[in-house]
């Protein structure tokens, strides 16, 4: 459809957008990160992690980023894309939280938050859509159907073949003997 063809790489210019951003200046996605990235790294029983080692973070995510969007605005694999769009998502959204005290203004993170969700919840939308064909679940439960369906058949037809060879038998047993009442000796 068309309108997949359009809508796709709509959606991947704002992962694209931002992916870039993180690889050109990791700095400032890096103050972002450091919260977080410390409540993990002391969660797992690890020291924080450095600078360098926070800014490599930020770049292999927004590298990743932007490839998951060019792949999907491609339509190469587009609906494992937008899902792995999505989880990557998941943890700048997290991060971008408005709900406790952080570098940045309350209102700059509660912008960055809602758009965030707004993104993932896009993507999210993008990894379901099946393209008008039915999904591995569909497929799943009709291939059931219509194996129950044969097997059924396949019971039926051989339960018919006993009861005609059932009958069979009763006809040729009543006829031998029928024919031994009637045939002198």
């Amino acid at each position: 459809m068309l309108l997949r063809k359009i809508a796709r790489p709509l959606l991947a210019t704002w992962f694209v957008h931002d992916g870039l951003d993180a690889l050109r200046h990791p700095a400032a996605h890096a103050v972002a990160a450091r919260g977080p990235a410390d409540q993990v790294t002391s969660r797992i029983g690890q020291a924080p992690l450095t600078e360098n080692q926070l800014k490599t973070a930020v770049r292999v995510h927004g590298a990743l980023t932007v490839a998951a969007a060019v792949s999907m605005a491609t339509g190469r694999a587009p609906r494992r894309s937008a899902l792995f769009l999505a989880a990557l998502t998941v943890p700048v959204a997290l991060a971008d939280q408005p709900f406790t005290s952080g570098p940045v203004s309350r209102s700059v993170r509660t912008e960055r938050f809602v758009r965030r969700l707004g993104a993932l919840g896009a993507a999210l939308l993008a990894g379901v859509d099946t393209e008008g064909r039915p999904g591995m679940s569909w497929r799943i439960e009709n291939a059931r159907d219509k194996h129950a369906a044969i097997k059924a058949a396949k019971e039926t037809t051989a339960a018919r073949a006993a009861r005609v060879a059932k009958v069979s038998k009763a006809a040729s047993s009543a006829k031998t003997k029928v024919v031994d009442a009637v045939t002198p000796d």
